[in-house]
């Protein structure tokens, strides 16, 4: 179908490439949409069925963990089976398991759906898609690209978080699966339709590539799981890939882990709506669009090891501030704004260091075993602040013990700045 747009004149192949970003950037929106959906349901399913916050923050986990396990193995498939196969057959998977939940009715019917089934498609969905995308569809621009696919993760909270708390008012959650399994199911034909597999499926190049580049590499063929295997064993000889690993680490912990699954109910402790607590989320979520967006503009020209250096530790120190803010609509706007620039901004010098280590060919896999190393991070937050919440009846001391974490993740990269080749210089504009 792609083919027969280009051959009818109805597409020019770079507008068709602008399409296929497009298309890309919403199913990340729906899937980052679909991770944070947990956050809205805690309160919703606790007051419906009973269900503790330990319990409800555990199918998070699950899902978060498997969202970014899978990630290596998607990545893999989108080589040798294809781009848009990969992404049809995950967000069908996303739109089937949500659905299903709609007869829950015990916990092990969450954990399945919004947990197992749900993380396993959204896997299919995530970073690493973008990652695959950028690699063949452009030989340059490289970093902005990605900063515009990576800010479609908070876009997600953005334009999904205040319509759902506002559909899950007065304790109601099927209205919320039901929108959430919709809008994965809108997608599939359009990715049917606009995604081909290769430019030279609509005869053209990568944008930016002249006419005597070489032709790239051509895709593996070899055995999914076995794909993904061998490049991580390769990438783990390298130190560059346990120091993104951990720095990502840190990343999912700081971020859609903590922030995402426990901001609502951390406000609903101090007495705001969740429509309220929803909407600071997408206020973080409406600045992440132009923070990550720039920090893809950013690392087209600068170091990448020095901007995950700042980007840590401005996110650590907010997050150490939070807790003791006083929760008046002043001071957390001040947070949402100050935290949200920051929110996926280490996305794009991620991929770059990645690429730069490991080549473009294999770069998509190990980011996909890097984003491993997040939803770990992530899953750890998401199940641990719960925890701790149930526990001493505060979630301060997760909030407090993210921030440390955040600052070391950027004294361990300022250490390393000297071993990074040209540390703190500017590369050449693309």
């Amino acid at each position: 179908m792609s083919r027969l747009l280009h051959r009818t004149g109805l597409v020019s192949p770079r507008l068709h490439i602008g399409l296929i970003v497009a298309v890309t950037f919403f199913a990340l929106l729906v899937s980052a949409g679909l991770r944070a959906t947990p956050g809205v349901l805690m309160m919703p399913l606790q007051a419906n069925f009973g269900w503790d916050r330990a319990t409800i923050s555990f199918a998070a986990a699950i899902g978060i963990l498997l969202y970014g396990l899978v990630g290596p193995f998607a990545a893999a498939l989108m080589v040798s089976f294809g781009i848009r196969r990969t992404m049809l057959a995950g967000l069908a998977l996303m739109s089937a398991a949500t659905f299903a939940s709609l007869w829950m009715s015990q916990p092990w019917h969450y954990i399945l759906s919004w947990g197992v089934l749900s993380g396993i498609g959204s896997g299919a969905v995530a970073s690493v898609l973008g990652a695959a995308v950028v690699n063949r569809w452009f030989a340059t621009r490289q970093g902005l690209v990605m900063g515009l696919l990576s800010a479609s993760t908070a876009t997600g909270a953005l334009i999904f978080l205040p319509l759902l708390a506002w559909l899950s008012r007065d304790g109601a959650w099927r209205p919320v699966v039901m929108a959430v399994s919709l809008a994965c199911l809108a997608l599939v034909p359009l990715v049917a339709l606009l995604v081909p597999e290769h430019p030279g499926d609509i005869g053209t190049r990568r944008f930016g590539e002249q006419a005597d580049s070489p032709p790239p590499a051509p895709p593996r063929q070899a055995r999914n799981a076995t794909l993904a295997i061998d490049v991580l064993l390769r990438a783990a000889r390298k130190p560059m890939f346990w120091l993104l690993f951990g720095t990502f680490f840190v990343c999912g912990l700081t971020t859609n882990g903590l922030v995402g699954t426990h901001m609502i109910a951390f406000c609903g402790d101090h007495g705001i709506a969740p429509v309220a607590a929803a909407g600071l989320l997408s206020t973080m979520g409406f600045f992440d669009l132009f923070g990550t967006t720039a920090s893809g503009w950013l690392t087209d020209r600068y170091n990448p090891r020095v901007l995950l250096t700042f980007y840590y530790g401005l996110r650590g120190l907010s997050l150490l501030a939070l807790p003791f803010l006083s929760f008046d609509a002043t001071s957390l706007a001040v947070f949402a704004v100050f935290y949200g620039l920051d929110w996926i901004a280490t996305v794009p010098p991620t991929v770059k260091l990645a690429n730069e280590a490991f080549g473009e060919q294999e770069a998509p896999i190990v980011f996909g075993w890097i984003q491993t190393g997040h939803q770990l991070g992530a899953a750890c937050s998401a199940f641990g602040a719960g925890l701790i919440r149930e526990h001493s009846g505060t979630y301060a001391p997760a909030f407090i013990a993210a921030g440390i974490i955040g600052v070391v993740a950027a004294l361990v990269l300022m250490m390393t700045m000297r071993r990074g080749s040209g540390a703190g210089a500017a590369a050449a504009p693309a």
